[in-house]
């Protein structure tokens, strides 16, 4: 071939050769340029099926049209050769490039992020490649990724091109449905970059066996060894990422590259340039902190407020440094009076290094003492121990901020070091009132009206501190939530208070989540909460309730992969919140993949096995998996640790109904009926119980009544059904019920 013209293209030398094609280097007559071609081999130039798949796999690709993928020019035939001319890549295979050593965790972060990109097209396009592996990676001179050869790429829709019961692509990635000749979708795509990713990692491919059979038996039925057994300074955020990338039940999977991607993005931070030209550094040599709660030294131990005060204004502080990553609040407070040594802390919260002190308040009069100690060899850094007057609180958290900062040699910009040391108040009375309401707000239940007390009187002290105002907002919405007060009442103040903290500080990121929240459950309008999240997100993107609320909105609108990964996000920054695991749980089951969500809230259940609304939205699974013993058990738990909380005393009372327990139904909603006399309980309660007594007319009376009341979980009912909401699932075709529902559908804001 070399030496001869096809059509317009003189071939110069031969790239290579495959199972389908050979490859050559040749020179576009017409355009002046050089391409590669691609013929068939001569034993496929009389298969029909292979030029089936040859011509596919050209119009698969011509399709496609992104930096990261080679550029298909035209197909052609001449001299009865049909041929593929496409871009000429110049560089080395990834394959190549891993045979001299493991890559960095930079370079395989950006070359795995590129490749997701180019993926992220095809799949858009409805086109799987179903043969990703290493030697179809080519990396340029200039650091460009490009996915090659879509030689197998199926196009949704398309009659599978092989024979039922035979496999394509390269057995060492192929994902266990294709290693069983089953169908396949876009995840078989996911799972061969998570091998690729293994391989750039490690060297070598995790299922290894001598020959096929067994490496498909592998893939099959065993576990890949531990990335971090083979190279201990891959983090385990990263881990997290390998595990789930190679699930072997694809509905554990990532659900689209796009979620694998953002979660690859969110480890990688601006640095020095990797090989692909992209600017990442590893989390690794970024520096991390956990900040523990003080212990109380007073001679009372009346101080345990001000001791988790002071923690949280110094996470709040450091949070806000690029150059510092810090654990969150709710997981760093997880080891509040455990005997926890330092290193298990900083292997479970992923950080170097962990603040620690003690406070003894005597009057006026403070001893505060603060260590720096890190994690890998358990010696001090830092400390120092303060004798001051209480006036001098403020310059403390000061001192001990900008210590923190010169021991583990975090640069500081210009706005940083401004923001590092802002506060919202000088007055001293106004910020331990606001302590106290905080220490309260975190209990919730009935201790959220004791925070709005303690937070109106810091307000009183001082009318211009933003937080305490963000505080009552928070707590009208959260009494709302769990049915303590009328949505009319509780949310326009809600409104108000947040929009009043904004007034004061327009970067403050709770009163923005409150806000969204609000959009989202009493005004209807996901477009605005949706927008407002982000808002929240982009002034504290470590602020994990505007990420695990954000994953509800997300999933309202049908983006259930998306609504994951923002969770997942939520969880990667506060691993030890049961709220994010409980809210995660929520959103699988909402998808019915109520396996997974019983796994992921047995894990919250692990952390508080008092936690309500996991006990809540456990039961529901088991409902949803017809274990009906072991949801009543859980529905019970949740009733008896919500001190019957109406909401939870109304569920059970429904499932009782659903299974045939007809005056147990009765005696839950005689005894709401009762307590509605003198307390607020929700209209949509009512109508729980009611429907599944078979009384519609008074059901759809409750439910008219909930409408116009804006009772908060009323939309997850409209938004979702049938998907998540299945209160109402044996009645659904009745048209008052659908008609009650499109009513409330159409008021929506999407």
């Amino acid at each position: 071939m070399i030496g001869q013209t096809i059509s317009h293209y003189k071939i110069l030398e031969k790239l290579g050769e495959g199972g389908m094609g050979v490859v050559y280097k040749a020179e576009d007559t017409k355009l002046d340029r050089t391409v590669a071609l691609k013929f068939l081999t001569p034993p496929a130039v009389g298969n029909e099926e292979e030029k089936t798949r040859f011509i596919h796999e050209a119009k698969a690709a011509a399709a496609l049209n992104h930096p990261n993928i080679c550029t298909v020019y035209e197909i052609d035939e001449d001299q009865d050769q049909s041929f593929i001319a496409m871009e000429c890549v110049e560089g080395e295979s990834l394959k190549t490039r891993i045979k001299s050593a493991p890559l960095q965790l930079d370079e395989a972060v950006g070359i795995a992020v590129e490749i997701a990109e180019g993926l992220q097209e095809a799949h858009s396009k409805g086109i799987i490649h179903r043969d990703i592996k290493s030697a179809n990676i080519m990396l340029t001179p200039t650091g460009r990724v490009k996915v090659m050869d879509f030689g197998l790429a199926k196009s949704s829709g398309r009659t599978q091109l092989t024979q039922a019961g035979t496999t394509v692509g390269t057995v060492a990635y192929m994902s266990p449905e294709q290693g069983r000749g089953e169908s396949v979708d876009h995840r078989t795509d996911i799972w061969s970059l998570g091998i690729v990713l293994y391989e750039m990692l490690t060297g070598e491919v995790p299922f290894k066996a001598d020959y096929e059979q067994a490496t498909i038996y592998r893939i099959i039925n065993e576990d890949p060894p531990s990335i971090r057994s083979l190279r201990s300074d891959v983090p385990k955020e990263f881990e997290r990422i390998i595990e789930k990338v190679l699930k072997k039940d694809v509905r554990e999977r990532y659900q689209s590259v796009q979620a694998l991607k953002k979660n690859l993005e969110s480890i990688i931070t601006p640095g020095r340039s990797g090989t692909t030209g992209r600017k990442v550094t590893t989390p690794k040599s970024k520096p991390s902190i956990a900040v523990l709660p003080f212990r109380d030294m007073s001679s009372q131990r009346d101080q345990e407020y001000f001791c988790e005060g002071i923690a949280e204004e110094l996470i709040n502080a450091l949070v806000k440094l690029k150059g510092l990553r810090v654990a969150a609040r709710t997981s760093a407070f997880q080891f509040k009076d455990r005997d926890s040594n330092i290193k298990k802390i900083g292997e479970e919260l992923d950080v170097k290094t962990v603040l620690e002190g003690s406070i003894r308040k005597a009057g006026n009069r403070l001893r505060i003492t603060a260590q720096l100690i890190n994690v890998e060899d358990g010696f001090h850094i830092w400390s120092e121990k303060y004798d001051r007057d209480l006036d001098d609180i403020f310059a403390i958290q000061d001192e001990i901020s900008m210590a923190i900062v010169d021991k583990l040699k975090v640069r500081l910009l210009g706005k940083e070091r401004s923001a590092l040391v802002k506060r919202g108040t000088e007055n001293l009375e106004a910020y331990d009132l606001y302590m106290r309401g905080r220490f309260f707000w975190e209990k919730r239940g009935e201790g959220l009206k004791r925070a709005v007390e303690y937070f109106k009187e810091a307000i009183e002290k001082d009318p211009k501190y933003a937080a305490p105002y963000a505080g009552i907002a928070d707590s009208y919405t959260l009494l709302a939530f769990y049915g303590f007060l009328p949505s009319h009442d509780a949310m326009p103040k809600a409104r108000e208070y947040a929009q009043k903290a904004i007034e004061i500080d327009d970067t403050i990121a709770e009163a923005r989540t409150t806000l969204a929240f609000i959009h989202q459950y009493y005004e209807w309008d996901l477009a605005k909460a949706e927008q407002e999240f982000k808002r929240a997100i982009e002034l504290n993107p470590a602020y994990p309730p505007a990420h695990y609320w954000c994953s509800a909105a997300l999933f309202y609108t049908d983006r259930h992969e998306e609504a994951l990964s923002e969770n997942e996000r939520a969880i990667e920054l506060d691993p030890l919140s049961v709220v994010a695991h409980t809210v995660c749980g929520w959103v699988l089951t909402g998808m019915r993949r109520a396996e997974q969500s019983v796994e992921r809230l047995n894990r919250a259940l692990e952390m508080n096995p008092d936690y309500v609304l996991a006990h809540w939205i456990q039961g529901c699974n088991y409902y949803l998996l017809s274990r009906n013993e072991d949801a009543l058990t859980e529905l019970q738990k949740a009733v008896t640790l919500s001190d019957r909380n109406p909401w939870m005393v109304s569920t059970l009372g429904w499932l009782y109904g659903r299974l045939g327990k007809t005056s147990e139904a009765r005696e839950m909603l005689a005894e709401l009926i009762d307590r509605s006399k003198s307390e607020y309980v929700q209209a949509l309660y009512f109508a729980y119980l009611y429907v599944e007594l078979g009384e519609l007319d008074e059901a759809l009376a409750w439910l008219e009544k909930s409408f116009e009341a804006r009772d908060l979980y009323l939309i997850s009912h409209v938004m979702n059904l049938p998907t998540w909401d299945f209160t109402f699932d044996n009645h659904k075709n009745d048209p008052r019920i659908r008609a009650f529902f499109d009513k409330v559908r159409r008021e929506v804001i999407t």
